[in-house]
């Protein structure tokens, strides 16, 4: 598994784009409610990253990161 050490404020950004889009959807499969909450997951880890005094980045795997890019 691939890991990439990005930008907080973009990661928080992109997640809470990518959290509109999942919940304007009319699904209600369960692939698609372990996708709301993991995007849920990667957007508070990402805001709580961008809001510590050293914002060093968040890290996150490729699937992650898969998971938010199309709205990046």
């Amino acid at each position: 598994m691939s890991y990439a050490l990005l930008d907080a404020a973009r990661v928080s950004k992109a997640a809470k784009t990518s959290l509109d889009v999942l919940k304007a959807a009319n699904e209600t499969s369960e692939a698609h409610q372990r996708k709301t909450i993991m995007v849920e997951r990667i957007a508070a880890l990402a805001q709580a990253a961008s809001e510590s005094p050293k914002n060093d980045g968040v890290t996150l795997t490729s699937e992650e990161f898969w998971l938010i890019s199309l709205n990046w």
